[in-house]
């Protein structure tokens, strides 16, 4: 079975290589994975989101998923199943972009942009949500695309990712409630429902 898995990987990626690749779509799909690189665009958004009260709960609970997804993701599992990179393995295929030099499973692009999007999804408005999980879904994407990881790598990291962020989405009301945690914290996370009213509306 992981024999079929792997010979369908590297057919997928040769199709996309020989029916896909166009000058201009390659251009949009290097900026796809440039905004995915570090979480450069999560972060971002993240730090513009805590500076409204009505947000910050959303900022921080995304902030949370980033740190599942870099801790297990990429500090755990790649190392764990230690897969080499497409263009280490299949002789045909151009990178489009400078090799990546660690393990290629799963993917951390799609695993930290998919957890931010679900808690955008669930904590935001509607738009911003599927704004976020469109943009996931083209960071996603480009990983295939400019050759930089397996089909499979992608599909896994996009699962962890949804997990990571409902993982985040459970956690944060708790860790915001904890009796360690200062007052001052607490009150800085306070919303003040007439507020919640207007932003969601």
């Amino acid at each position: 079975m992981l024999q079929n898995l792997r010979n369908w990987d590297r057919r997928a990626l040769l199709w996309l290589q020989e029916h896909f690749r166009r000058a201009g779509l390659t251009l949009t799909m290097k900026i796809a994975t440039f905004l995915g690189n570090g979480g450069i665009i999560w972060l971002t958004a993240c730090a513009c989101l805590l500076l409204r009260p009505e947000t910050r709960r959303a900022s921080v609970t995304a902030l949370l998923s980033l740190l599942f997804s870099i801790l297990i993701n990429n500090a755990m599992l790649k190392h764990l199943v230690a897969r080499a990179r497409p263009h280490d393995r299949i002789q045909n295929l151009i990178v489009l972009i400078r090799r990546p030099r660690d393990f290629s499973f799963p993917s951390g692009h799609t695993s930290s942009s998919f957890a931010v999007a679900t808690v955008f999804l669930s904590m935001l408005p509607l738009w911003i949500g599927l704004t976020a999980m469109t943009l996931a879904v083209l960071i996603a994407f480009s990983r295939l695309y400019l050759g930089a990881h397996y089909p499979s790598d992608v599909v896994c990291g996009a699962v962890l990712g949804v997990l990571f962020g409902l993982a985040a989405l459970y956690l944060t009301p708790l860790l915001l409630k904890s009796s360690w945690l200062p007052d001052s914290v607490r009150t800085w996370f306070d919303l003040d429902v007439l507020k919640m009213a207007r932003f969601y509306s």
